[in-house]
């Protein structure tokens, strides 16, 4: 999957690049990010490090990293990211949005472009999440992208799920 610029009415999608990771730690410094997945804020030199890893690619050939930071185009400040993690026909996805920039519907937003991406791409078939049962916003932007919950959880999380199969 190429990962290019996806834009939004507010947000654009861009590309992961090592370079964005002394903005981004700064955007997502805030421990309470950490509160449903553990954790605390990482450093400007981990988040690169991280970042340089994420860049390179899966090590795994049959899996494919496609990373995206968020740009608030009214400000032109990095905010959060997206992410998909594709093996075989499904598309695992992720999304932070700091603090600052929580309530506005930013994630939904964004998750909801990825999901669109993702449907256009030939042979994805399922998307899923992660959402802890307790992390009432981050279910809501799982259900605006079109997720379901199911009864399956994993790691104390529920796996939310939605078949883009015709």
């Amino acid at each position: 999957m190429h990962t290019d610029t996806i834009r939004t009415p507010r947000l654009d999608l861009l590309p992961l690049r090592v370079e964005y990771a002394d903005e981004m730690a700064a955007a997502l410094s805030d421990p309470a990010l950490h509160d449903f997945i553990g954790g605390g804020p990482s450093s400007p030199e981990d988040v690169r490090v991280r970042y340089e890893r994420l860049v390179a690619g899966s090590p795994d050939p049959a899996v494919i990293w496609c990373n995206w930071v968020l740009r608030l185009r009214e400000d032109h400040r990095l905010v959060g990211t997206v992410q998909a993690t594709i093996a075989g026909t499904t598309a695992e996805i992720a999304w932070v949005v700091g603090t600052p920039w929580q309530g506005r519907g930013l994630a939904s937003e964004a998750a909801c472009a990825l999901v669109a991406r993702l449907a256009q791409r030939p042979g994805t078939d399922t998307v899923v999440a992660h959402v802890h049962p307790d992390h009432a916003a981050s279910a809501a932007v799982a259900r605006a992208a079109g997720l379901q919950p199911t009864e399956e959880e994993h790691d104390g999380e529920t796996r939310w799920r939605l078949s883009l199969a015709p």
